[in-house]
């Protein structure tokens, strides 16, 4: 097994258990390919759910740019929602884990198709 399904599987673990969520495994592993590199940094793979910037960053970058979504508090509450269902508290949210349940939340499995 490579890296990036040891990612994979680790991230599926975190839906299942942290989130309670059953994860669509063929999507989570194309949401994580494209997330590209990041994934092995270790600053890069998390979102940052404290900071504004990357919850701006995550905004724009890929519910705007990638999902083709249009601008507004929408997103943004969104991804309060997703960050809450990951767990305010938990220190690692990984940036795949949270794409893919941004992924779900707006039905926009169409973009990895």
């Amino acid at each position: 097994m490579g890296r990036r399904d040891e990612l994979i599987a680790k991230y599926a673990e975190d839906l299942k258990t942290k989130c309670g969520i059953q994860p669509d495994m063929a999507l989570l592993t194309k949401v994580t390919i494209g997330c590209g590199p990041s994934i092995y940094n270790a600053d890069a793979s998390t979102v940052a759910a404290g900071q504004e910037q990357e919850l701006e960053t995550v905004k724009d970058n890929f519910l705007v740019k990638k999902l083709g979504l249009p601008d507004g508090p929408q997103l943004m509450d969104a991804i309060n929602q997703v960050i809450e269902t990951y767990g305010r508290s938990e220190r690692n949210k990984y940036r795949a884990v949270v794409y893919y349940m941004l992924v779900k939340h707006f039905g926009k499995e169409s973009a990895y198709a």
